[in-house]
């Protein structure tokens, strides 16, 4: 089923029960991605819904899970108190009043109205005991329902924190958790001389250490505790079962207000230091936890925010510019009727916006992707080519080298008579846009009609919050992928605090940021936005060796100091 085909409600509703996992929203199933793409209503946890509402359909209807959306920080630990939930009607229709309701309730009442209802939970549906209460109430009121296993945080958090639960002599594995574990429970577990994996919470974990202690488990046994496994602020710590309280009292780890949070510790040999040192290949990777401001539109740092997770980072978008209409449409409309009469052999796309401001103008005179028949299309990069398959047309010309304008000139074909009946190129671009496009392509013997398809101007200020972070530190680096990106962010947000890392895509860059008072830490081999992220990758790698060689902790450049200053280093 294609999650963009949805097929008809089903008369009395359907259930999908679906298992968020432990927190990395790539964790997902491809079979949670399709039932969460046909969803009607989402019944979830705060921070479940942070996980799996991107791959909801627009206008689905969201239900948290707490009795105050104000209040999403601390939310009920499985087996300790019945969920609450409040709706939050994302659609026309309500799907029930904005007051704290039971939460098999509201899953019947959603699926009685013939909506397809997804319960997700954390980790995995068959460990959630509230998840089979509900299933149960679905059996009794004779409501379809289906489960989509997820991956639970005991073998999921493990995994991102290099610890393996069995080695090749395949000792014995025990789950425990330690909010509901029983006198026995503990004593059965203290026997055996395998893994013990618990689930528990920063301000339990040493009790949890002190009852494998008194039930027969050596003080000495090696241990290791996680907590927000699996997402960018994951931190581990390892110790031993009679060592871990003093640990975490080293490491002021202060006791939490709401409970504590949610920690998964690992008891045995397999979690020894060394092995971990290791294996620890998560919070390994060279910017991991690092707050990363990407100052350019959301559609323009898609990918390149991906880039950067895939380094362990955390995005942030700041757009730095908008895009507004022509103040004088007359020039665009002529050249799209001049496209469908067949004055132009080529059309040149230089940016995403320049593919979404020509797809409009078809919109608003009734034509589609035919008009493109028989003119040859180039595209800058794989990202305007990819916006202009979106709109059904495959480009004819990329570059094969450098994705730039200077890139497109260098195998862009020297107009032919013989070869080519029509001899002029149509350009629409920004109105800031260079001349580099334009001038390569005359001296080709091209006639070029330079068309501006819409105005760049400055975007509107961040929010305070943001503001006040780049300007105060809170960010670990800032990528900088044109002039214009410095000059903005400056203007809209104020200046980078000096402890933040500051890459550049290039030499022009790195002299304006250099001339707003930046000091300029890396810059890419070549003017690429995704070279740009490899390069800060790279410094993050290096800083991080550097630290372990000399033996100190790794940090966050955010987490330097006060008056602490950096050393210039360019890539």
């Amino acid at each position: 089923m294609s999650p963009t085909t949805l097929p008809p409600p089903p008369e009395h509703g359907h259930v999908t029960f679906l298992g968020a996992g432990p927190g990395d929203p790539g964790l997902l199933t491809l079979r949670a991605v399709e039932a969460l793409a046909n969803a009607d209503v989402l019944v979830a946890e705060h921070d479940v819904l942070d996980v799996v509402r991107r791959h909801a359909r627009q206008g689905v209807a969201e239900v948290p899970t707490d009795t105050d959306a104000a209040d999403s920080s601390a939310p009920s630990a499985p087996g300790t108190g019945t969920p609450q939930l409040k709706v939050v009607d994302g659609t026309s229709t309500t799907v029930g009043a904005p007051a704290v309701r039971d939460a098999a309730h509201l899953v019947m009442e959603a699926a009685r109205g013939g909506r397809r209802v997804v319960r997700a939970v954390s980790g995995d549906p068959g460990l959630d005991a509230y998840a089979t209460e509900e299933m149960l109430a679905c059996v009794a009121a004779g409501v379809i329902f289906e489960v989509v296993p997820g991956i639970a945080a005991a073998v999921g958090v493990p995994a991102y924190a290099g610890v393996p639960l069995r080695d090749a002599e395949g000792a014995d594995v025990r789950f425990v958790d330690a909010r509901t574990a029983s006198d026995r429970c503990w004593t059965e577990v203290g026997a055996s001389d395998g893994t013990v994996v618990v689930s528990a919470t920063l301000d339990s974990v040493a009790a949890a250490a002190g009852e494998l202690v008194s039930a027969g488990r050596k003080p000495d046994t090696s241990l290791t505790v996680t907590v927000a496994g699996t997402t960018t602020r994951q931190r581990t710590w390892t110790a031993t079962l009679g060592t871990i309280a003093q640990t975490l009292k080293q490491a002021k780890v202060l006791p939490s207000p709401d409970g504590g949070r949610p920690v998964i510790a690992v008891v045995g040999e397999r979690s020894a230091p060394a092995q971990r040192d290791r294996l620890a290949w998560f919070e390994s990777k060279p910017m991991f936890g690092w707050k990363v401001l990407v100052p350019r539109t959301r559609e323009q740092a898609a990918s390149l925010s991906d880039q950067l997770r895939s380094y362990g980072a955390v995005p942030h978008e700041v757009p730095t510019i908008a895009v507004e209409p022509p103040r004088t449409p007359q020039q665009m409309e002529r050249a799209v009727k001049g496209l469908v009469t067949g004055r132009y052999e080529w059309i040149a796309f230089t940016s995403v916006n320049a593919v979404k401001a020509v797809r409009e103008k078809f919109e608003e005179y009734g034509l589609d992707a035919r008009a493109f028949a028989g003119i040859k299309v180039a595209a800058v990069g794989d990202q305007t080519a990819k916006a202009l398959i979106d709109f059904g047309v495959r480009p004819d010309l990329l570059p094969s080298g450098e994705q730039s304008a200077r890139g497109l000139v260098e195998d862009w074909p020297p107009y032919d008579p013989v070869f080519d009946p029509i001899d002029r190129v149509f350009l629409p671009r920004a109105d800031i846009a260079t001349e580099t496009l334009v001038a390569g392509l005359i001296e080709l013997g091209w006639e070029v009609d330079d068309v501006t398809a819409y105005r760049t101007v400055r975007a509107s200020p961040p929010p305070a919050e943001t503001r006040e972070a780049i300007k105060g530190g809170g960010f670990d680096a800032v990528l900088f992928t044109s002039s214009s990106t410095v000059r903005n962010l400056v203007g809209i947000a104020g200046k980078p605090h000096n402890v933040t890392v500051i890459a550049c895509i290039g030499p022009a860059t790195a002299k304006t940021a250099e001339e707003h008072g930046l000091r300029v830490d890396v810059m890419a081999p070549e003017p690429s936005v995704h070279k740009l992220a490899a390069a800060l990758a790279d410094f993050g790698a290096r800083r991080r060796l550097a630290a372990i060689e000399a033996g100190d902790p790794v940090t966050r450049p955010s987490e330097r100091r006060p008056g602490s200053r950096r050393r210039r280093s360019t890539t």
